[in-house]
């Protein structure tokens, strides 16, 4: 399934896209969000992306990755975890504002609600994230958490 935006196009990441997509997510963490998390969460942050066992459940199609691209360039990536779960979503900084981010989610949207029979969708909100998030219909499941020096607020969405 591949939906096409307006100078851009999602659709399930390929499988030599895997690394490419991490490297997005970590190169917009470091400089989007790292600020927010201390140093053992910047270092849990980097294991989560370059564990083999997150490659494995991709590599068995228990954690779906969706990519915005355009002129063939990775601009934005979102994941799923436990079927309805959003666990990864970064944007290129260029990208930033232009509508790429709200797209990645309504794509996830659809792909829980028609492909997955789900009408519920979460996600862990980064504090940079947050306010994103709320705009898009999101609210706020509990206060603001700290794990293993990363800090969420988790949330959820009906849809």
């Amino acid at each position: 399934m591949e939906k096409k935006k307006s100078g851009f196009s999602i659709r399930p990441v390929y499988d030599n896209e895997y690394e490419t997509a991490m490297g997005l997510a970590w190169k917009t963490f470091l400089r989007f969000e790292a600020e927010d998390y201390t140093p053992q969460g910047v270092k849990s942050f980097e294991e989560f992306i370059t564990n083999q066992t997150l490659k494995k459940l991709y590599d068995t199609g228990q954690y779906p990755i969706f990519v915005a691209v355009s002129e063939g360039e990775l601009i934005g990536m979102i994941s799923l975890r436990c079927r309805t779960h959003i666990s990864l979503l970064f944007v290129d900084e260029r990208y930033h504002y232009l509508g790429v981010g709200r797209s990645l989610i309504e794509y996830v949207c659809t792909y829980i609600s028609e492909q997955l029979g789900e009408f519920k969708v979460t996600v862990n909100a980064s504090p940079y994230a947050v306010g994103f998030y709320h705009r898009l219909g999101f609210t706020d499941m509990g206060p603001e958490q700290l794990s293993d020096g990363v800090r969420y607020t988790p949330m959820s969405l009906i849809l």
